[in-house]
């Protein structure tokens, strides 16, 4: 099977890139904006937006799985609108219509729980009404619905991945934000909240996007994927630093003194012009809930997480002593 990779470089897309090289019936083409030197033979296609020339790189090829996109912008204001509306929306749009007309069969695409909602009080099920209310998780929305729009009148099928937060070695966003938190090692306000989220460690993600590209029965199937273990933020705060060895010093706070210590956060990133560990975002994240049910893929592909949620946190701190950012 010739596989086309885009996002081969990111968070995901490495730890893919490696299961996908020690797989035999696997040929892999990695699609890169610019040359890399993890990757000598890869496609370099340049920016991904409407005008992207995908023709090079889709001779031959069978399936894509599609990770790149704009993302981890971690101040608001940081965020460019139409930058993100033309990687993520138009730049998938384009990738698919010129894959159609190339013989491309499948496409996996790596979407965001963030299509549906950023807080939710009860589990999410890919029945649950899509509400994104952030410009990623409508971008990524949007694409999905261009995917899914494309491939109504043409032979292509494809499988959309819905992942809460992503945990593993070298976090980006949020999950590096909480590492930063805790390498402070300062007293935080956070003992008191009692919200459920769901997360999904790197390597169970990983194995959930395999599994679709194999499995007969994802295709044409949109998946919510997790751990399958909701963990509430003091409990998260202290795996993370239970694993990697790191002191997590929790005590009670109200809530709204939080959200207000949040907004201070804000004016603080705006006044200094650099993201902070702590903002009106962050807090929310940190308070509210968002569990998934992933039911689902589960019964539907009959797989299961290979790695426990202990397990997964237990990998992510090993690398994080061994990067030196680990402290007593």
């Amino acid at each position: 099977m010739h596989i086309l990779l885009t996002g081969a470089t990111g968070f995901v897309g490495t730890a893919l890139a490696q299961r996908l090289h020690t797989l035999p019936q696997v040929t892999l083409r990695p699609a890169l904006r610019r040359p890399h030197s993890a990757y000598p033979d890869a496609a370099i296609v340049g920016p991904i937006d409407r005008h992207t020339d995908w023709s090079s790189a889709l001779e031959g090829i069978h399936t894509i799985i599609h990770l790149a996109a704009y993302a981890h912008v971690t101040q608001k204001s940081q965020v460019d609108p139409q930058a993100l509306y033309e990687t993520n929306v138009l730049g998938t749009k384009n990738l698919i219509k010129q894959a159609v007309p190339a013989g491309v069969k499948r496409v996996i695409f790596l979407s965001s729980i963030g299509a549906m909602a950023s807080i939710s009080p009860t589990p999410l099920t890919e029945t649950s009404p899509c509400q994104p209310d952030s410009l990623y998780g409508r971008s990524k929305l949007m694409a999905e619905q261009e995917l899914i729009q494309l491939s109504q009148t043409t032979p292509l099928t494809y499988t959309i991945l819905r992942p809460p937060l992503v945990y593993g070695p070298g976090n980006p966003g949020n999950m590096a934000r909480l590492e930063k938190l805790l390498r402070l090692s300062l007293p935080l306000p956070l003992a008191a909240i009692h919200n459920q989220r769901s997360l999904i460690s790197l390597p169970n993600l990983v194995d959930a996007i395999l599994t679709c590209l194999t499995h007969p029965q994802a295709r044409n199937q949109t998946f919510l994927v997790s751990d399958g273990q909701d963990l509430s933020t003091p409990e998260l705060l202290q795996k993370i630093a239970r694993h990697a060895h790191l002191p997590c010093r929790l005590f009670p706070c109200p809530l709204p003194l939080l959200t207000t210590a949040g907004h201070l956060g804000d004016g603080l990133e705006a006044l200094l012009q650099r993201p902070l560990p702590l903002n009106s975002d962050t807090i929310l994240k940190l308070t509210q809930s968002l569990p998934i049910d992933s039911r689902k893929i589960r019964e539907t592909l009959q797989w299961q997480p290979p790695y426990t949620v202990d397990q997964g946190f237990e990998e992510m701190g090993v690398r994080l002593q061994a990067s030196g950012h680990a402290t007593v």
